[in-house]
């Protein structure tokens, strides 16, 4: 197995405390940086409370956190974050040109070695690294949030990424519990981007049309497709739903089904400001004064959840998931 001998995060906002947090919890040395004093300031308090969290959901073991924390080192700069370390993690906001600009600063103070990435969720990697001089280092490895519990992590080589590079991160990837997901190309949001616009937008125009509200719509989504998806993914549901005829029977039978609901499904590009105003608010007053205790609560689910499919999956590994 192997593992950094040190893992840099640059930038601590959510995200990158969900980084720091999931790598100190497997025990490897962090160092986080971030240039807003504010910032790393919450992030002092948030990486530890998030480690100890897994301890408390059962993700991690109480000694192995404990050391992780012992080693990790909030930096007042960012060459001493970088220095020795084996793997740069960039995990500043979705802004392309702030991106370019801070990874161009980070590649004069890496090693040799270091493993460069980005956590964009959405960028073309072409973009991202439109600065850098060794491409073949870097890569996205895309996290979903939290980082430190959902497992799926896009990993999407910028074209001139090596091979050595690819199987590195995956490797790192996996010592840490997660499940990379290669793409064999980029695309403008990736997958995981890409199948949650889609969804979300529907969601959207179905609360803004009347047709639902926040809350039930979320109820419905979370406890309807969300588990079959969780236990099989999109395709696999549908090739089971049909029996021994599998996905071809489904097709045969409801495929026009399909075809006349996308027909009417929502395909507009851009929420004007009023839509955005009146879905903040029907967002904020459903769960007004409710979200620590639900954020809480939907750890608590996704620890559950994971646990769950991990006690189910099949010892060989054949199964999807």
């Amino acid at each position: 197995m192997t593992i950094p001998r040190k893992v840099a995060v640059i930038g601590a906002g959510d995200i990158g405390v969900g980084w720091a947090a999931l790598c100190a919890s497997a025990g490897w040395p962090v160092a986080i940086f971030d240039l807003n004093p504010a910032t790393m300031e919450r992030a002092s308090v948030e990486v530890e409370r998030r480690t100890r969290a897994l301890v408390a959901l059962d993700r991690a073991p109480e000694s192995i956190v404990e050391r992780g924390l012992t080693e990790l080192v909030r930096t007042e700069f960012l060459s001493e974050a970088i220095q020795d370390a084996d793997w740069i993690i960039e995990a500043i906001h979705e802004d392309v040109l702030a991106k370019q600009k801070l990874l161009a600063a980070i590649e004069p103070l890496a090693g040799d070695d270091a493993l460069i990435s980005s956590s964009s969720s959405g960028l073309p990697p072409t973009e991202i690294f439109g600065r850098m001089r060794r491409l073949d280092r870097c890569l996205v490895t895309h996290p979903l949030n939290p980082p430190e519990l959902i497992p799926i992590v896009e990993v999407v080589p910028e074209g001139r990424t090596s091979a050595a590079s690819m199987n590195r991160a995956v490797e790192y990837l996996r010592s840490l519990g997660r499940f990379p997901i290669v793409l064999k190309k980029s695309i403008p949001g990736y997958v995981v981007g890409r199948v949650s616009a889609a969804v979300w937008r529907e969601c959207i125009d179905l609360v803004l049309r009347g047709v639902i509200s926040v809350d039930d719509l979320d109820r419905a989504v979370s406890l309807g497709p969300a588990i079959g998806w969780a236990a099989a993914g999109p395709h696999l549901t549908y090739h089971l739903a049909a029996g021994e005829g599998g996905i071809r029977s489904f097709t045969q039978h409801l495929l026009a089904s399909f075809e006349s609901w996308w027909q009417q499904l929502a395909h507009w590009a851009q929420l004007d400001p009023e839509q955005q105003r009146a879905l903040i608010q029907s967002i904020e007053r459903a769960y007004k004064g409710k979200v620590e205790f639900l954020r809480e609560a939907r750890d608590r689910r996704l620890s559950a959840i994971l646990k769950g499919l991990e006690q189910a999956r099949a010892p060989s590994g054949s199964e999807s998931g």
